[in-house]
């Protein structure tokens, strides 16, 4: 099995360099991983003592921040390097204060994964929910390497715990310990004796529950809220905007401010949103001197905002759910005791399940019943103040397992 994957990767190399040519994103990931080993080699000696986080994409690596940062603050001399394997999270992370270097994984090669952990050489390596590489945990096991997972998440239908998954599942083994998001997880693991396994839960309530220790306010959304009532699309997509649009128009001359926070910033898609609104709309990028109170929607067409824009929603729409891309992480609202709605596509997030069962998140599968369950929660302030409650108070509930994990570890 082993020899096929390893087929499998190069063949899959030589197909990603072939289409990089027409994508632009597919090319950040090819150029970008040229460039690994001599940042690797430039900027780690071998008498550094060192940490190696590894994170797929953005959202994980803000499940990590939490550890991350503890250990950082820990152990200052450590020098720590950060690995992606999506352009999406190296892009936006690749200056991260967190790391001395920010890095694309390299492609999952017997050769790579050896040259890489030669040059790390990593004191302690912590892997983020559920990037499994077989060949690089091969040769973290080889050279036995402490090596835990966090915040992971298994699902009985994964190649793991299949008659034919042996080579996935040897791949596990090579943690020192996996820290997962729940029990039914953890019952997975034990089902295939992987028994050095502890359900700490999600590292993002953590993440999450330290936003409300900073200073979240923002000067030009506060002057566009204006005191009104304000309702957040948070990482919307075009599936999203399908569901909202209308009602937006519908209430245009009404005492309700939106903000529109898409997942693609790019000037055309912002440009297209606007087009189909009907109402006053600015975007961040053309704001300049405006006075933003004058103005019923908002277009937050730039990053690093949306964490703290939420503090100003009294109603949030977390999108991705609408579409097949991956519902977006709720909690960052979730934390500001706010109701939430979403799109139908949630199962494979356990959290919106469960806030969902708890009645903190309704999930919304048309444009009608999006209607209904918005016009709902703007008319009862009553109704947007439980929802609110039982979602801050399901955060508090559930934060912690940073501490957990942090017990484990030892240098």
């Amino acid at each position: 099995m082993k020899i096929f994957y390893s087929i499998g990767i190069y063949i899959a190399s030589i197909a990603i360099k072939l289409l990089a040519l027409f994508n632009t994103k597919l090319k950040q990931g090819v150029d970008g991983r040229l460039e690994t080993f001599k940042k690797l080699e430039n900027g780690i000696n071998k008498n550094d003592k060192t940490f190696w986080f590894h994170c797929a994409s953005l959202g994980e690596y803000e499940q990590g921040l939490p550890v991350f940062e503890v250990l950082k603050a820990k152990y200052p001399n450590y020098k720590v390097v950060l690995s992606f394997f999506s352009p999406s999270g190296y892009e936006v992370r690749k200056n991260a204060n967190i790391a001395d270097m920010v890095v694309y994984l390299p492609l999952d090669t017997t050769a790579n994964a050896k040259r890489f952990l030669d040059l790390v050489h990593p004191d302690y390596t912590i892997f983020v929910k559920y990037d499994i590489w077989p060949n690089f945990l091969s040769e973290i096991k080889k050279q036995k390497l402490n090596t835990i997972l966090i915040s992971a998440v298994f699902r009985k239908n994964q190649s793991f715990f299949k008659w034919y998954g042996g080579f996935m599942k040897s791949s596990l083994f090579a943690f020192n310990h996996i820290f997962t998001q729940d029990e039914n997880s953890k019952t997975l693991l034990q089902s295939i004796d992987y028994n050095a396994v502890s359900v700490s839960g999600d590292t993002r309530f953590d993440r999450v529950s330290n936003q409300l220790k900073i200073d979240n306010s923002v000067s030009f959304i506060e002057a566009f809220k204006n005191d009104k009532l304000c309702v957040v699309f948070g990482s919307t997509w075009p599936e999203d905007d399908k569901l909202f649009i209308n009602f937006i128009n519908k209430n245009s001359n009404k005492n309700i401010k939106f903000i529109i926070a898409p997942h693609n910033i790019k000037a055309s898609y912002t440009a297209s949103l606007k087009s189909q609104i009907e109402s006053k709309v600015i975007s961040f990028s053309e704001k300049k001197k405006e006075d933003l109170s004058d103005y019923n929607v908002f277009i937050l067409d730039t990053i690093g905002y949306l964490s703290k824009v939420y503090s100003y929603a009294d109603i949030a729409y977390v999108g991705g759910g609408a579409g097949t891309t991956g519902l977006h992480n709720i909690l960052e609202p979730a934390v500001f005791g706010i109701p939430i709605l979403i799109g139908k596509n949630y199962n494979k997030f356990p959290e919106a399940k469960t806030l969902i069962d708890i009645g903190g998140v309704k999930p919304i599968s048309n444009s009608i019943q999006f209607e209904f369950g918005l016009s709902k929660l703007l008319e009862e302030e009553s109704t947007r103040k439980i929802q609110g409650s039982i979602n801050s108070s399901f955060i508090k509930k559930n934060k912690g397992a940073v501490i957990q994990i942090l017990e484990y570890i030892r240098i």
